[in-house]
């Protein structure tokens, strides 16, 4: 192993993830690009998991939050985004259990009133238009239309 070349790297992936938080694949990528060979990556990777500089439970639930707070997106779109980054099941389940129930349900009206403003919702095609949006953005199909129906129909 070499060690001078190790020190300096972990110190910079240190610095990586105190900036924001970071998924293991990206601390072992930065890893990688620093010039550490495998063993060396794993080893550093670990004693910053250790030190809990990365926490994929802790990134997955900033990044579900900052997704559905900020970006708007709904539950499936948030989990495959995770998925993709190659976030674990039970981390993946977490943050989303994370986002309350009310909450998911008041955006989907808010998305729902802005997307219907000005416009005439009686038209079939106006309210496949809204749904495609809201599913888009990772909503729930079957929840995305109950609220269509109830939030329409009172119009």
């Amino acid at each position: 192993m070499r060690t001078d070349l190790m020190k300096p790297a972990k110190v910079k992936a240190a610095n990586f993830c105190v900036y924001q938080e970071r998924t293991q694949q990206e601390v072992r990528d930065k890893l990688y690009a620093l010039g550490l060979f495998r063993d060396e990556v794993e080893q550093t990777l670990s004693e910053l998991i250790s030190e809990n500089f990365v926490n994929e439970e802790r990134f997955a639930i900033a990044f579900a939050n900052g997704r559905f707070k900020l970006k708007h997106w709904g539950k499936t779109k948030i989990g495959y985004e995770l998925k993709k980054r190659k976030i674990s099941r039970y981390c993946i389940d977490k943050a989303l259990k994370g986002i309350s129930a009310s909450d998911y349900e008041n955006t989907i009206s808010s998305l729902i009133e802005k997307k219907s403003k000005g416009i005439d919702v009686t038209s079939p095609f106006v309210r496949q238009k809204i749904a495609a949006y809201l599913i888009a953005k990772g909503y729930e199909p079957d929840l995305v239309w109950r609220r269509i129906e109830t939030l329409l129909d009172q119009s």
